[in-house]
């Protein structure tokens, strides 16, 4: 039996997902685009049991506190409003629903995460060596620098490296995305680089979570912490 899907923000990823929808076995219940988020409740979601959202960093927070109240479990891929985070969380858990948060939905750009990572481990030791992160996306991208290069750096900070890291990002064109982080000293450059080569694999990374929230799931969950259960 199909489980029904509402998607909240209906622009290119909104589509996207619209399409792959029934490959995760979801059906399409009811599709809000951006300006018409205000308009969520359980009424409008016409019994959904999973949404998706992907609007914009000043409208997520309020789409979330609605969709979860309205006793939808959400997988959000909006970046750019995880200062409220905390907030969210209360909304969530006192509705008893459940929400699946990332910068990135990429199950690439997640393991390249834990690549980052290690790698930033090791450098902390080495003083002679600096890092830097950079990263270019499409001329239509709200936020810059993105969800994404500012997660890379949290990771990289999380993980021993306390010096200097400068962060620069470009925006042109209908790139999907690429992020590259190095670390440079005097002697030689290590490069590691994420390039997406379209939205599928954010929209695929979504509908996976959508379907394993959609199980019964309670609680505020980062992407990367379930990529162990996804099939």
């Amino acid at each position: 039996m199909s489980v029904g899907l509402a998607i909240v923000g209906y622009g290119k990823m909104g589509r996207l997902i619209e399409q792959l929808a029934p490959e995760f076995g979801f059906e399409v219940r009811a599709r809000f685009r951006s300006a018409d988020s205000g308009a969520l409740s359980a009424t409008t979601l016409r019994g959904a049991q999973v949404a998706v959202e992907f609007t914009a960093p000043h409208a997520a927070p309020a789409n979330l506190a609605r969709l979860v109240s309205s006793g939808v479990n959400t997988v959000c891929g909006t970046t750019g409003w995880f200062g409220e985070l905390a907030a969210v969380r209360e909304s969530v858990e006192a509705a008893g629903t459940a929400l699946v948060w990332s910068a990135n939905f990429s199950v690439g750009v997640n393991v390249f995460l834990l690549t980052v990572a290690r790698a930033a481990e090791s450098f902390a030791k080495y003083p002679e060596y600096e890092a830097w992160g950079w990263e270019i996306h499409h001329a239509a991208k709200k936020d810059s620098p993105s969800g994404t290069l500012h997660k890379l750096a949290d990771e990289i900070r999380a993980s021993g490296y306390t010096r200097t890291l400068t962060l620069s990002a470009n925006r042109a064109g209908a790139h999907p995305g690429t992020h590259e982080i190095g670390f440079d000293s005097a002697a030689d450059t290590i490069t590691l680089r994420h390039t997406a080569r379209s939205r599928e694999g954010f929209a695929r990374g979504a509908l996976r979570a959508a379907r394993w929230i959609s199980g019964g799931k309670k609680g505020v969950y980062e992407f990367r912490e379930i990529l162990g259960e996804l099939g």
